[in-house]
C-alpha cells in the first residue's frame, strides 16, 4: 500500500513540474525551491521524506545511499546538457555526493553516475558536469551519496541547461540583403556541414559559402594511393574528396554556390607530395616532374568536381599567400625549392587550361595594406595578369577592431582594383580583446565601416565571405572575431553589417 501511495506521489509531482524553460525539449532548467519541491520526489522504498525551507530542499530518513532527491526530465538523446547544483549536509566531517541519471528503454531501467564532489561539514559545495544522453523512454536526475546511506542532506541552486543551438531562422538574412551588390558568404567545416540545422541556418544567411580546411591538399592529396601509382609513373596523382562530400552535397541539393579553397599552398600539403615515390625518406623531385604531378593534381581536382558537382564551385583559390611577410618576394616553400620562383604562374596556367568554363581563378592573400608585401602582391598580380590566367584577388581580412586603419585598407583595395580584375573579401572577421558590450561595440563599428569599403567597389566585388559561422568555432575562438556568438545569437556586428548596406 505504502509503495503505491509513493509512485502515486511521484507522478503528480512529476506531471507539475513549472520550471522548464519551454514546454518540449527545454533550453534551461533552474530551480531555487522558493515554489515548493518543484516536481522533486524522494527516491526510496518509502521512508525517506524531503522538505523545503530556506530556498533549499532537505532529504530525511534515507535508509540507502542511493535514497535521494530526484525529478524527471524530458531531455533529448544526443544534445549535451550541462548541470550544477549546490549540497550541504551538517553530521559529518565531509561527505560525498553525485549526480547520477536513471533511464529506462522498453521497462528496463539502467544508471549513470555523472558527476562527484565533497562536501565538508556545514558548507555549500557545488557540484557541475556535462551529460549527453543515448535514446531512453524517459530520464530521471536525482543526488545521492557515495557511502554514508542515512545521511541527511540539502541540495540548492539546480540548474539543468540544454547546450542545442536554437538557430533563428527569422532573422534578416545578409545574403538577401546585399544580393543588388555581391554575394555575402561563410567559411564551413565538415563537422558544421553535417550539421543540418546548422546548414540550413547558413543557407539562410549566405549565398556562398567556403569548405574551411576540406579542399586543402592534405584533405585532397590521397597519400596512399599516389605512392602506389608511383612505383609504375613518378608524375601520376590520387585525390579523395571524403572530407568535402557533406559540404559540396549540401550545396548541390539546395542552390548553395562553393567557392574552392585552395589548390596550390606551402601549408597543410604535405612534404612527401615533393617527393620521390611519395615517401618522406625518397629525394625531391625534379622541376618537371613536380610540374606534371601539380598539372594531374590540378586535373583530377578540377575533373572531379566539375563531373559529380557541375556548377556548385564556381571559383577557385589557385594559389594561397605566396608573398612573403615583410617582403616584396615569394616566401621560401617547397614550392620554390622544387619548381622555382614561377610556380605560382605555372599553377595558374594548369588551372586555367582545366578550370570549367565561368570558373573564376583568384590568388588569395593575408596583409593586404602592409608594405612592402603590398607591392609584393601587385608585381604578382602583374605577371598573372600579363599571361591572362587570372581572374581576381582575394584579400584576407583577419583584422582587429583598431587595426589595420580604414585609410589602408581602402588605398590597398584601390590599387589592386585599378589592375581590372575581380575583387573578393575571402576571410573576414574582426578580433577583440574581451568579449565584453563595449568590445562588441567597438568590433561591429569596425564591420560596418569595411563593408562600407567593400560597398564602394561593388561593381568589382564578387564576393564578401566571413571566415567562419560561430564564435566557438573561429580559428580565432578566444578573439570573439565572428557575427554570430557561441550560441549562434546574432552579435552588434551581424546588425551594424545589415545597417552598412541599409544605408546605401
Amino acid at each position: 500500500m505504502k509503495k503505491w501511495i509513493a509512485a502515486m506521489l511521484m507522478l503528480l509531482l512529476a506531471f507539475s513540474c513549472t520550471a522548464l524553460g519551454e514546454e518540449a525539449g527545454f533550453s534551461l532548467y533552474v530551480s531555487d525551491f522558493s515554489q515548493g519541491f518543484d516536481g522533486w520526489y524522494p527516491r526510496s522504498t518509502g521512508t525517506a521524506a524531503l522538505e523545503s525551507r530556506d530556498g533549499a530542499l532537505y532529504i530525511t530518513g534515507r535508509t540507502s545511499s542511493w535514497n535521494s532527491p530526484g525529478r524527471d526530465f524530458d531531455l533529448q538523446p544526443g544534445i549535451k546538457y550541462q548541470f550544477s547544483f549546490q549540497v550541504m549536509q551538517n553530521s559529518v566531517d565531509s561527505a560525498e555526493f553525485m549526480m547520477s541519471a536513471a533511464h529506462s528503454k522498453m521497462g528496463l531501467e539502467s544508471y549513470e553516475n555523472l558527476a562527484k564532489g565533497k562536501a565538508p561539514k556545514g558548507a555549500w559545495v557545488t557540484i557541475s558536469g556535462n551529460y549527453t544522453p543515448n535514446a531512453y523512454d524517459n530520464y530521471i536526475l536525482y543526488v545521492e551519496t557515495v557511502g554514508n546511506g542515512t545521511l541527511d542532506f540539502a541540495i540548492r541552486n539546480v540548474r539543468v541547461e540544454s547546450m542545442e543551438i536554437k538557430y533563428d531562422m527569422t532573422l534578416p538574412s545578409l545574403k538577401e540583403a546585399y544580393k543588388d551588390y555581391f554575394d555575402f558568404g561563410a567559411a564551413v567545416v565538415q563537422t558544421e556541414a553535417r550539421n543540418q540545422k546548422l546548414m540550413d541556418f547558413c543557407a539562410s544567411q549566405f549565398s556562398i559559402l567556403t569548405p574551411g580546411n576540406e579542399l586543402k591538399p592534405d584533405s585532397v592529396f590521397d597519400v596512399n594511393a599516389s605512392r602506389k601509382l608511383a612505383a609504375a609513373d613518378e608524375t601520376a596523382v590520387a585525390v579523395k574528396f571524403d572530407a568535402a562530400k557533406p559540404l559540396l552535397d549540401y550545396c548541390q541539393k539546395n542552390g548553395v554556390k562553393v567557392h574552392g579553397h585552395v589548390l596550390v599552398w606551402h601549408s597543410q600539403t604535405p612534404d612527401v607530395f615533393f617527393r620521390e615515390g611519395y615517401k618522406s625518406t625518397g629525394k625531391y623531385v625534379s622541376r618537371e616532374v613536380m610540374l606534371a604531378r601539380l598539372d594531374n593534381y590540378i586535373r583530377l581536382v578540377m575533373e572531379y568536381t566539375d563531373t559529380h558537382y557541375p556548377g556548385v564551385i564556381v571559383s577557385w583559390d589557385v594559389v594561397n599567400e605566396a608573398v612573403s611577410d615583410g617582403s616584396k618576394e615569394l616566401r621560401e616553400s617547397n614550392w620554390t625549392k622544387v619548381v622555382g620562383q614561377d610556380f605560382v604562374n605555372r599553377a595558374f596556367e594548369i588551372a586555367r587550361k582545366y578550370a570549367p568554363e565561368g570558373v573564376k581563378l583568384y590568388y588569395n592573400d593575408y596583409n593586404t595594406p602592409n608594405e612592402p608585401k603590398l607591392t609584393g602582391i601587385c608585381n604578382l598580380l602583374d605577371s598573372l595578369i600579363a599571361e591572362g590566367n587570372i581572374d581576381g584577388y582575394g584579400f584576407q581580412c583577419h583584422y582587429s577592431s583598431n587595426s589595420p586603419l580604414p585609410a589602408m585598407v581602402r588605398s590597398a583595395m584601390d590599387r589592386i582594383a585599378k589592375k581590372g580584375i575581380l575583387l573578393r573579401v575571402s576571410e573576414l572577421d574582426v578580433g577583440i580583446s574581451a568579449d565584453n558590450s563595449i568590445n562588441r561595440i567597438f568590433q561591429a563599428s569596425r564591420y560596418k565601416e569595411l563593408m562600407k569599403i567593400f560597398l564602394d567597389y561593388a561593381d568589382q566585388m564578387e564576393a564578401v565571405q566571413v571566415w567562419g559561422i560561430t564564435d566557438d568555432k573561429s580559428w580565432r575562438g578566444d578573439e570573439f572575431p565572428l557575427l554570430f556568438d557561441g550560441r549562434a545569437k546574432p552579435k552588434d556586428a551581424f546588425h551594424y553589417v545589415l545597417d552598412a548596406v541599409k544605408e546605401e
